[in-house]
């Protein structure tokens, strides 16, 4: 296997293994003491931050490098 195909496993592998613990604690929060409202503020938050997750996945695995140092940047 590929170092870039390794990389985008193991990328991809970690973005869920993360989304899962963070949706489960929200959905834990939300349905113990806390309640709907309680939980309310996590759940935005959760919502909030993981597209910015994946969307740092796509950027450092997916999107095409250009110039060969990682960053994405053509200059």
């Amino acid at each position: 296997m590929s170092a870039a195909n390794l990389e985008k496993l193991i990328g991809l592998f970690a973005s869920l293994l993360v989304s899962v613990f963070v949706l489960g604690l929200a959905a834990s929060i939300s349905s113990g003491a806390a309640g709907f409202w309680g939980g309310l503020p996590f759940w935005v938050i959760c919502l909030t931050i993981l597209p910015l997750l994946f969307y740092d996945f796509w950027d450092s695995c997916l999107k095409n490098k250009d110039n060969g140092n990682g960053n994405g940047n053509s200059v």
